[in-house]
Order: C-alpha cells, then structure tokens, then sequence
C-alpha cells in the first residue's frame, strides 16, 4: 500500500510499504482523510528513515478487532496513532472513536491530537469556573480549542495572538465575545508576548507558543496558579529573569503536556461536542495527500489558520 514516509534529507515521501497486521486490540481502517499537525512536520528529521508519518486520521473499519473491542467493521472512526499518513493503519481500540452522524471525516480528522492536548491540559490546570484563564497562540488548532472549551467550563477566557486580524478571524469564528490579546501589528507569530503588556493576573495558562510568551505567561501567573507547557510553536529559549521564579503564597507551578494515552473516550467526547455544535474546528486547507509539499509550506510558513487535512488515496 501507499503510505507518507520519511525520505532521505528527512522529506516526506510516498513509498510501498507492507500492509498493517494488527494485533489482537487494534482494529484496521482505511484511512480516508489525516490530518496535519506543526510537530509531524518540524520533528521529522528526527524518526528514523522510512518511518510512516502521522497521527492524526478518520476513516471507516475494514477490519474490527479480534478480542472484540471498538468499533464494528464499517464503522466511520476518527483515530490518534502513530502512522496515520497511509491507505491504511492498524489502531489500538483504545485510541478509536466513532463519528457521530452529522460529523464529516474532514472535521474528524483535525481533532485528536489538538483537541486531545486542550482537553487534557485544561483538564490537568484545573480551572474553576469564574477563573481567569490565558491561552497563548490562541489562533492555532490547540489554542483555538482550548479558549472554546475553557469558556464551556465557565472560565474568563483571555486569548493571546500576535496579529489583528487573527483576533477578529477567532472571535467571529467563535460567535461569541472572548477578550483578546493582540501583539503589534506585523510581528512574527513568535512575538506574541508583545501582547501580554497590560493583561491582569491569571489562574492557569495553556501555553502553546514558548519562548519570550513562556516567560511573560509566567509573569502573570497568581499564586497558586498552573501553567501547561503544551507546545513550543516559536523555537525560541525560554530566559527567565533573575527571582522571577519566586513568589510570596502558595506555590505555582509550571507542567509540560504530552498524555494522549488511551484517548478514545475523551476523544468520542469532543466529537460529541463537534456534533452538538458546541465546539466548532476550524478548517484551513482540505487538499490531497499527493500535494504534502504544499501543505508542509502552508504549515509552516504562518500564513495559515486553522488545521490542515488532507484526503488520502480517494475523496470521500
């Protein structure tokens, strides 16, 4: 079968590669459309060279699981696993859900790994409701889930982006007003720290640019506070100021993100929410698979909000 792979010079490339033979927990699924995200393509030069690329997919059960676990054969499925870019992919039932009806592969698709990372780390943070929640690189996937679910828990949601019209794309897109950081008008999206100068004190941050933002979020962090490093989307070092990891009253604290272990209840939970409209995703590009170089350009060049998918072998 056909499948992404890591290329010499760590490009992505088509390959044949073997058929998947799941394990006796895992289901086999005909990948329709994969989904894009800023690591599968910033970390590639770090798998090993042939590695099947991807995490993120949806696609309809060839084959259910021997032990007789997940979804049945012909079920529409989105999935979170490792090689996710093929015809084809063996998944852990644990790590499967069922789309609902009303709920395209396309939409699917863009959901598990950002929406497992805002669920999970808002989740870790602990927010109360009324509390002051800051979410940096609020534009992207993982931010842009993260201030729609942090303000369904009852939070005051502050988003922090580094452009205007990235303010007025995300409050349109939510429907529905959200107080909005904004850095200077033709910075870098790495600059977002720009456009914390001036915003109160917080209870938890969901921190997903790094660099200069990890350390300005830090800043108005209160006592007590929890911030969740989930990403790291500037490349930039983080320099902490001398003392300024000291604070009178209780202790905050800093948390890196990565559990996307056994997913498939919490992602059958934001499809859930995806198809009740309570959570909206934003689609930035649907095209082919055949086309990765463009989508690695649109990816990675800035210019572009909002996940990208890709069909894989056929249009559903």
């Amino acid at each position: 079968m056909r499948a992404l792979v890591v290329g010499p010079g760590a490009e992505g490339r088509f390959a044949e590669v073997p058929e998947p033979e799941p394990g006796p927990g895992q289901a086999l699924v005909e990948v329709r459309q994969a989904s894009v995200n800023f690591s599968d393509l910033r970390h590639m030069g770090r798998l090993p060279e042939g590695t099947v690329l991807g995490y993120d997919a949806a696609g309809v059960v060839l084959r259910a699981a021997e032990d007789g676990t997940g979804p049945r054969e012909g079920a529409r499925v989105a999935a979170f696993g490792a090689g996710a870019w093929a015809e084809r992919a063996a998944f852990d039932t644990g790590s499967i859900a069922v789309v609902p009806d009303g709920v395209d592969l396309v939409r699917a698709a863009a959901l598990p790994m950002a929406g497992l990372t805002a669920l999970r780390s808002l989740r870790a943070a602990g927010p109360a409701p009324g509390s002051r929640v800051l979410v940096t690189g609020a534009s992207g996937a993982v931010g842009r889930l993260a201030v729609q679910l942090a303000r369904r828990a009852g939070a005051h949601v502050i988003a922090s982006v580094s452009r205007p019209e990235r303010a007025a794309r995300l409050a349109s897109g939510l429907g529905a007003a959200v107080d909005v950081a904004v850095g200077r008008d033709g910075v870098e999206p790495v600059d977002v720290a720009v456009g914390l100068d001036g915003v109160e004190p917080v209870d938890v941050v969901i921190e997903t640019v790094g660099g200069p933002a990890l350390v300005a979020a830090w800043a108005l962090l209160r006592p007590g506070g929890n911030l969740q490093s989930v990403g790291w989307a500037c490349g930039q070092p983080a320099v902490f100021p001398p003392n300024s990891t000291f604070s009178l009253g209780p202790a905050r604290s800093l948390n890196s993100f990565g559990d996307v272990t056994a997913p498939a209840d919490d992602l059958a939970h934001l499809l859930a929410l995806v198809a009740a409209d309570e959570v909206s995703l934003e689609i930035g590009l649907n095209g082919s698979w055949e086309d990765l170089d463009g989508a690695k350009a649109a990816q990675l060049g800035g210019s572009l909000t909002g996940k990208i998918v890709l069909a894989v072998g056929r249009t559903p």
